[in-house]
């Protein structure tokens, strides 16, 4: 049974230099910090490293944690800073993908087991979709394709494309509603805005 009982007492124990204290608060929170930076970067050794750097600075500024409120927040929030500063530092990071990055965090935020959750739902409903209305948005957001490659392949018109897509996202938003962006981000990669548009003008 822990000796901490609350974020109080184990910020003084960090401030003390009790190591106690650390192996604590990576012993509750290690795992979860990497399966959520996991699902960010889907690549095992960068969210091991993101994690294992917040501890590591976390310790190195144990004196200013007692501002801290909340260690649980603190902790997420420092894991997914250090997940942006890596996509920055991988590439040019766009404002749209900040915009979504954002909203999945605060979604981490109010409940860290409701994007697991939001995962499994939208990956049903994609399975629920229509036939053609499935293999479009697949197309698209699976496999990459532009409207226009998926018309050639799928043999019909441009127009049909952009109908099938604005149908999906259409019943997707209804499952998800305003968290459509963020999961879709996170499953996919950026999103079509201009498809998102449409949907919201339907």
């Amino acid at each position: 049974m822990s000796k901490y009982h609350n974020d109080f007492q184990v910020k003084q124990a960090l401030r003390e230099g009790d190591h106690k204290a650390l192996e604590y608060l990576m012993d509750s929170y290690h795992h979860r910090l990497c399966v959520y930076v996991y699902s960010l970067t889907h690549d095992q050794d960068s969210a091991k490293d993101i994690v294992q750097n917040v501890f590591i600075k976390l310790w190195e500024q144990k004196d200013r944690l007692m501002h801290v409120e909340s260690l649980r927040s603190f902790l997420y929030k420092s894991v997914y800073n250090g997940f942006l500063n890596h996509l920055r530092s991988e590439r040019r990071m766009l404002t749209i993908e900040e915009k979504h990055m954002e909203r999945l965090y605060q979604i981490i935020e109010e409940d860290e087991e409701l994007v697991e959750k939001q995962i499994v739902l939208i990956r049903t409903e994609i399975q629920n979709l229509p036939p053609k209305c499935r293999e479009t948005f697949m197309l698209s957001k699976g496999e990459g394709l532009t409207n226009i490659e998926i018309a050639n392949f799928m043999n019909v018109s441009l127009k049909t494309v952009e109908n099938q897509m604005s149908k999906a996202f259409k019943i997707l938003r209804k499952k998800l509603q305003h968290k459509i962006e963020p999961v879709l981000f996170l499953l996919f990669g950026i999103t079509d805005n201009q498809s998102l548009l449409k949907v919201r003008q339907v």
